[in-house]
């Protein structure tokens, strides 16, 4: 299991597409440990849970076949290859005063992540849209749903997640559900709240806050994370800055793993290595959480419909997200060189449909051309 996890934490660029069909091919396909049927089943239990989907599936697909042992085991291999490399690379571009090139390369990576968040959204609208089956009340819902993500995004920031589980508590109580099952959904905002204030009192506490909102509380997983970090770490703690930000995000798409794994960069940023181990290690426990103690449960809450329903409306909320964290993005750029850059990753990624590690690669190389020519460096 450490063999075959590993080799997919290794390999796994692309974000969660790639990692479903490199599970799907090692677990149904060459091993035949599960059927494809359960590995479908497992697929879209996982997307109903708020956090990193592929995560939890390759921690759900090695608790299958090893139990909880199988887990750690299985999970840890998937995650570390990516956040050694993410903890590597924020060392390098995070420094006080990287190299010229080091720099530039960062610039221009940071510079096509908008269109990357743009490219991510499209990606799941397909799906989505066709949830609403073609029906008009449904589908006006699912075009205010996505407008709210979207706006909340770009405005509210680290506060986007109230908005997605509005949206989602709306689509519940549009169904007819009771009272106090709609209450339920509700009350722990507030609670919510107020850790988020205990929590304040010091870096580590302040980063374990992120951390968590990263993993336990974001709809959708991927870009929706981002304005909840940007919004902290640049905006509320000082932790970085919004080209370090950009530098951030662009590491955790050319990484192998979860985009999730950015948090590491941010709690490097915090607070060094020893944070950016401390961010990972608490993102990551609610997906551990859920397989080791509801793995069990997986059939079930796939067909339950109070789960379904809440998707409905949250879950186009975070599609609308992805889209609207490209402003602040877009905002965080300086240079003029940079919007070029971000126009020629959005016809590479949108129009010509090329891979989004190759896009920031190209990027990368861009601004490192950039400031070997001796332009501006944005700080």
């Amino acid at each position: 299991m450490l063999r075959a996890w590993g080799r997919i934490g290794c390999t796994g660029f692309g974000g969660p597409p790639t990692h479903i069909a490199l599970l799907r091919a090692l677990c149904v396909d060459r091993r035949r440990w599960l059927d494809a049927r359960e590995f479908e089943d497992a697929v879209a239990a996982c997307n109903l849970l708020p956090g990193p989907a592929s995560t939890q599936l390759a921690i759900y697909c090695a608790w299958r076949v090893r139990g909880r042992a199988g887990a750690l085991v299985g999970g840890l291999a998937f995650i570390m290859p990516g956040l050694l490399a993410i903890l590597a690379l924020a060392a390098l571009f995070l420094t006080a005063s990287p190299p010229s090139w080091v720099a530039g390369a960062g610039a221009g990576a940071g510079a096509a992540i908008a269109a990357v968040a743009v490219q991510a959204g499209w990606s799941l609208v397909p799906a989505s849209w066709a949830r609403t089956r073609r029906q008009r009340t449904v589908q006006v819902r699912w075009v205010v749903y996505l407008a709210a993500g979207a706006a909340a995004a770009a405005i509210l920031g680290p506060w986007l997640v109230l908005v997605l589980l509005a949206c989602g508590a709306v689509e519940l109580g549009v169904h007819h559900l009771t009272v106090g099952a709609g209450a339920r959904a509700v009350v722990p905002v507030p609670l919510l709240a107020s850790l988020a204030g205990m929590l304040g009192g010091g870096v580590l506490l302040s980063l374990g806050w992120v951390a968590f909102k990263v993993g336990a509380l974001s709809y959708g997983g991927g870009f929706v994370i981002i304005p909840l970090m940007q919004g902290d770490a640049v905006g509320h703690y000082h932790w970085m800055s919004a080209g370090q930000f950009l530098n951030a995000v662009a590491l955790g798409q050319i990484t192998p793993g979860p985009v999730v794994q950015t948090v590491a960069v941010v709690g490097y940023a915090a607070a060094g290595v020893g944070g950016g181990l401390f961010a990972a290690a608490i993102a990551f426990a609610p997906s551990f959480a859920f397989v080791l103690l509801g793995g069990a449960e997986f059939d079930r809450l796939r067909g339950n419909q109070w789960a379904r329903r809440f998707l409905d409306g949250a879950g186009p909320a975070a599609i609308g997200a992805i889209f609207g964290s490209a402003l602040p993005l877009a905002r965080a750029l300086e240079q003029p060189w940079q919007y070029a850059v971000l126009g020629g990753a959005a016809i590479l990624l949108l129009a010509l449909r090329r891979g989004v590690v190759a896009t920031l690669l190209l990027a990368a190389l861009a601004g490192t051309i950039v400031a070997l020519a001796g332009h501006s460096i944005p700080p």
